[in-house]
């Protein structure tokens, strides 16, 4: 179902609404890995990330009879997430993040495009790795999150600002600044590991 055609998606949506458990669920198996990734990423713990994942879906399944055609169900449904996470991590009081290598899924290292690198290649390729992550780690969560659901779920300016409740210029900005600051904290972060 990696390829859910927009019609496809849109039976399941209308038989989940008229009370089709299963179609349901079929979409909760289309999003659930989507959805954990992104909640992960902007709480850095697996065990809040599994809660808030399952209780995204539910005030989804909740909500669903309000949800209308007009109105993109991805976008629909990562509102719900990012609402249901930043909840938590106001009470929480701080943000913490999770380099990429902790990633679910088993991808306890970063994928290589070369069969066999060498040594120093997959040294370089681990580091630039691990700075990636500390760099999005230090950005705010606004920022990291703008560019998680443009950058890894490659949604459109019109997704991040129905997802975002954000005017699409919002968005446009926002990005912009956050680019602006991660390639500024990632050429920070190198520059310190070459003076060691």
């Amino acid at each position: 179902m990696a390829g859910m055609v927009d019609e496809a998606e849109s039976g399941l949506i209308a038989r989940a609404q008229a009370g089709d458990q299963r179609a349901f669920t079929a979409l909760v198996r289309h999003y659930q890995d989507r959805l954990f990734r992104f909640i992960l990423r902007l709480t850095g713990n697996r065990d809040e990330a599994l809660d808030l994942t399952q209780e995204s879906f539910l005030k989804a399944h909740q909500a669903l009879a309000r949800w209308r055609p007009e109105a993109s169900f991805r976008s629909w449904l990562f509102r719900i997430a990012h609402n249901t996470t930043l909840d938590l991590l106001r009470r929480r009081g701080c943000i913490e993040f999770i380099s990429f290598a902790e990633c679910p899924g088993g991808e306890a290292e970063p994928a290589f495009p070369d069969a066999a690198p060498q040594p120093d290649q997959r040294l370089a390729d681990r580091q630039s790795v691990e700075l990636l992550g500390r760099t999005l780690q230090q950005l705010p969560v606004e920022q990291r999150e703008i560019l998680l659901l443009r950058e890894l779920e490659e949604m459109s300016y019109s997704e991040i600002a129905a997802t975002l409740g954000i005017a699409e210029g919002t968005v446009k900005s926002r990005l912009a600044r956050a680019r602006s600051a991660a390639i500024a904290g990632y050429q920070g972060l190198s520059g310190e590991l070459r003076d060691d």
